[in-house]
């Protein structure tokens, strides 16, 4: 058990990192650029499932905060939290716990993918992805009111949404398409690190 525990630390560990690199993968598009960040909250939340699920989004995030520069362009601090891109951080953490509820934990049953399964995944990765632009669409809108980036014509929301939303649903779509497979292959390996003893793998296996 207690081996467990410290494997389990130290993929939440790995995961976070994996979470902090991809700061440096971004591509600029108006206020807000195509960022891979969300992408790996969620699939690390798809991929650890159940109560460790938004824990590698936590550690980075509290890395971010105590000024380590892990967030998208290698930028740290309170002040991220507060300019227009702030809303999407609390987000990222949401959608990651909301897909590794939905994902559920591992199991080595899932070597044998059934439709059941790849329908969850679907499902909590979709879920995930959604949820995480609610509190930066708030944000944001609150942010381009009190700045005066809206125009007279529009709404506080509909800015946001063609400024922050729109352009960017393609490219969610296209990482949502790649991480599900990538959570149905993983998962059940990390199930059996880290969520099965060696009897109950076994018994799962012949099942």
């Amino acid at each position: 058990m207690k081996n467990k525990n410290l494997l389990k630390v130290a993929f939440i560990a790995l995961f976070a990192a994996i979470v902090c690199i991809g700061c440096f993968l971004r591509i600029p598009l108006g206020p807000i650029p195509i960022v891979l960040q969300n992408a790996l909250c969620i699939l690390t939340g798809a991929l650890l499932g159940s109560y460790l699920g938004g824990a590698p989004t936590a550690l980075f995030l509290a890395a971010g905060l105590i000024g380590l520069p892990v967030y998208s362009g290698g930028t740290s601090g309170i002040a991220v939290w507060a300019g227009p891109t702030g809303g999407f951080l609390p987000g990222y953490l949401i959608g990651a716990v909301v897909t590794g509820f939905i994902a559920g934990k591992p199991s080595v049953m899932e070597k044998k993918i059934s439709w059941k399964t790849v329908l969850r995944i679907s499902i909590a990765i979709f879920a995930g992805m959604v949820v995480l632009y609610v509190p930066g669409i708030f944000h944001f809108a609150r942010w381009a009111q009190a700045a005066g980036k809206v125009p007279a014509e529009k709404s506080a929301f509909s800015y946001t949404m063609a400024a922050c939303v729109i352009p960017y649903i393609p490219g969610d779509l296209l990482k949502i398409a790649v991480s599900i497979p990538i959570a149905l292959k993983v998962r059940p390996i990390l199930a059996q690190y880290l969520f099965s003893d060696r009897n109950q793998t076994e018994k799962e296996e012949k099942v």
